[in-house]
């Protein structure tokens, strides 16, 4: 049986291996997270710090994906709903598993992206290469496979930040 631990002990647990992702340790993990109904990876060290989603202020004229802005300890960030940009229904902010990545900041921009729920930490070896993508963007970077057959995308957050679909929020 498998021992629960509370959510404060994982989120402990999680910021320590950020942290340490942060300083070149284990660079390896990988973070799992789930948008809407498609499981994403992405680098650890690429991820930035996760966060309950506050309250979002929202900006008028904007497209649908682009659910606001939050002030995060005095900074704001621009807060993509991660499922609304990929063709999904949005993401309920209330709903207890959603959490928002900040992502950005490693490349100088205040980004965020609002997921469904946090999945927590994967290691490289549990994965098998998938088909690639059809027709993705460069930010869907390859399509790997669990030992339970699920199918899962990594996220290039690099590449990501770069594409115009994504910095472009005007309706």
């Amino acid at each position: 049986m498998a021992r629960r631990i509370s959510l404060r002990e994982f989120q402990e647990h999680l910021s320590r291996r950020l942290s340490g992702a942060a300083q070149g340790e284990g660079a390896s993990t990988l973070l799992g997270v789930q948008a809407g109904q498609t499981h994403w990876l992405l680098d650890l060290s690429e991820s930035g710090e996760i966060v309950p989603p506050p309250a979002l202020t929202t900006v008028p004229l904007t497209n649908p994906a682009f659910a606001g802005l939050a002030n995060i300890r005095g900074n704001l960030y621009a807060v993509t709903d991660f499922p609304a940009f990929l063709g999904e229904d949005p993401t309920p902010t209330h709903t207890p598993g959603a959490r928002l990545l900040l992502v950005g900041a490693k490349h100088g921009s205040n980004a965020a992206l609002l997921v469904t729920r946090l999945l927590g930490l994967k290691n490289p070896a549990d994965f098998e290469a998938g088909p690639p993508p059809d027709q993705a963007p460069a930010w869907n970077a390859s399509t790997l496979v669990d030992h339970d057959g699920r199918e899962w995308h990594r996220l290039d957050l690099k590449a990501l930040l770069s594409d115009s679909r994504f910095m472009n929020i005007v309706a």
